[in-house]
């Protein structure tokens, strides 16, 4: 039985490289259920092997729009823990091994359609737009292969995870040629399948905009040392949320400083019940609900 889905984690990279199995177990005892998000072909398939060997856990599989062109990582995602062990900080800097540099893959229609079909893929992605270090000419790019994204989840006929951020320095508010706009309006005008916007970092303008395309919207451990989105967590109704980890990134209070993983998600589960006026139990059981029913998930499995 499971209490609670993280519906945004990584538990495949090489974050958890020496205890991953432990990680795993402890999801397991905190009774949450985990969907293992993909962001290029190597760590789509390995989504997928954890699905099949987890229960309650399931896999998405897409291309990260960082990854359609070659860019600086951090070392979480693919390379190995450096001699001095795993690195839990949130960014490149904080890693004690040399950032990797992504292959600028080409998104293959067709490779990916084979993953898919995978009875244990529930979602397309992450796949969207991300203009936080966008260099001018790599931004059509970025739109075709979420345009190409966009069209796999409506050929597979499954939802999309969405990673959308927005320039560095720009500020949460709507702004026609920011990510948050041009991918709602590709979305608006293309999309056949519905959508969670995975790291919902809008303001409450945004947060109505893809509400009324039939988004969910997912928060994260930013809500628990921030009070910076209160307002959108308490404006976006409890039936259109889901609450994630991200993990290894974006660790919760209490555990700033250390590597996140999956059984985190209740306490950010707990934060937004407090934020909503809502009991734990209340919360949980709806955030729940929503997961499994955007997904077509089945707590089973």
């Amino acid at each position: 039985m499971i209490k609670l889905i993280d519906i945004h984690t990584h538990p495949q990279f090489a974050a958890f490289e020496g205890d991953g199995e432990a990680v795993m177990a402890r999801s397991v005892e905190a009774e949450v259920g985990q969907i293992v998000v993909g962001t290029q072909n190597d760590t789509s398939q390995a989504a997928i092997d954890l699905a099949h060997a987890y229960p309650h856990t399931w896999a998405t599989v897409g291309l990260h729009p960082i990854h359609t062109t070659k860019s600086y990582r951090d070392a979480q995602e693919l390379e190995q823990p450096g001699p001095t062990g795993q690195s839990f900080g949130a960014s490149a800097e904080d890693c004690p091994v040399k950032p990797f540099t992504s292959r600028g893959e080409l998104f293959d229609y067709e490779r990916y359609k084979k993953l898919a079909m995978d009875e244990k893929v529930v979602a397309i992605g992450e796949c969207g737009l991300d203009y936080f270090r966008l260099e001018e000419d790599t931004k059509q790019i970025q739109t075709n292969v979420f345009d190409a994204q966009i069209a796999l989840a409506n050929d597979v006929g499954k939802p999309l995870m969405l990673h959308i951020r927005e320039s560095k320095g720009m500020t949460t508010g709507w702004r026609e040629g920011g990510a948050y706009a041009d991918a709602f309006h590709l979305l608006h005008s293309k999309a056949k399948v519905p959508a969670n916007v995975h790291f919902f970092a809008g303001d409450i303008e945004t947060a109505k905009r893809y509400l009324s395309i039939g988004c969910t919207l997912s928060f994260t451990g930013v809500i628990t040392f921030t009070h910076d989105y209160d307002e959108v967590v308490k404006y976006v109704p409890i039936e259109s949320m889901m609450v994630e980890t991200d993990a290894p990134y974006i660790t919760p209070v209490p555990h700033r400083g250390k590597r996140n993983e999956p059984s985190y998600v209740r306490l950010i589960s707990a934060r937004v019940a407090l934020i909503k006026g809502l009991t734990i139990e209340q919360a949980e059981t709806a955030l729940l609900q929503n997961a499994l029913q955007r997904f077509r998930l089945q707590k089973g499995e």
